[in-house]
């Protein structure tokens, strides 16, 4: 009985989200906008167009929207992102994201692989590599079956055509991740100790050149 409504539920949100959908693309077309250029502008629209639908939803018309910020986060991705992979892009835990098939999607998960939960679609993937290949500029065809393009957060995209690879087009995202921007977050990851780190910034703020010797992994610190 549980899992009826849950699969009800998740059947009534889907089509809630295309409803919406169809209404931000509407306006995103009248209005001019580049949805992967403006995504600000995007995000506004999703956001007028989804109190719209919940003011309108108080007279008992249309279903009410259960939660707002999180419909407006899914319309964005949809409209502007890369749709039911962005949450994935935006995890600054996932390292990698690769697609052998639609009904298995991986990940690299701070070192480790995990099979998530997410189904897609063999036109799913097909939109979503088009959509991806459009933000670089490159394209793929029976001509050029192997991709290698940049996305615009940096992440590198590697894409094998349908009929290449094994029944389905394979995808495969590198992400750019940036661990570490300073002393201490090399520090909390491990990488420098706080005597190092405290020695290195005071070295800097001393005008020192610092000369690391030894070996990898080995290395000494010494001030020149």
């Amino acid at each position: 009985m549980e899992t009826a409504v849950a699969i009800t539920h998740a059947q009534t949100h889907d089509a809630l989200v295309e409803q919406l959908d169809q209404s931000v693309r509407e306006v995103v077309r009248r209005e001019g906008v580049d949805p992967q250029r403006d995504a600000g502008v995007v995000r506004r629209i999703a956001e007028t167009v989804v109190r719209a639908h919940d003011e309108q939803s108080l007279t008992g018309v249309v279903a009410p929207v259960p939660d707002v910020a999180s419909v407006v986060g899914e319309l964005v991705a949809r409209v502007s992102g890369f749709g039911p992979l962005q949450p994935l892009l935006d995890d600054p835990d996932v390292e990698e994201i690769w697609i052998n098939d639609p009904s298995r999607v991986f990940v690299a998960r701070r070192g480790r692989h995990e099979l998530t939960n997410l189904m897609l679609s063999a036109a799913q993937v097909n939109e979503l590599v088009e959509r991806m290949l459009k933000s670089s500029g490159r394209r793929i065809d029976l001509s050029r079956p192997f991709v290698d393009a940049m996305l615009p957060e940096g992440h590198r995209l590697h894409v094998v055509l349908e009929g290449i690879s094994r029944g389905f087009s394979a995808v495969n995202i590198r992400k750019f991740v940036l661990r570490a921007a300073r002393l201490p977050d090399l520090v909390a990851l491990g990488s420098l100790t706080p005597r190092a780190a405290t020695f290195l910034d005071a070295s800097v703020k001393a005008g020192l050149n610092v000369l690391v010797a030894g070996g990898t992994q080995a290395g000494s610190l010494q001030g020149v």
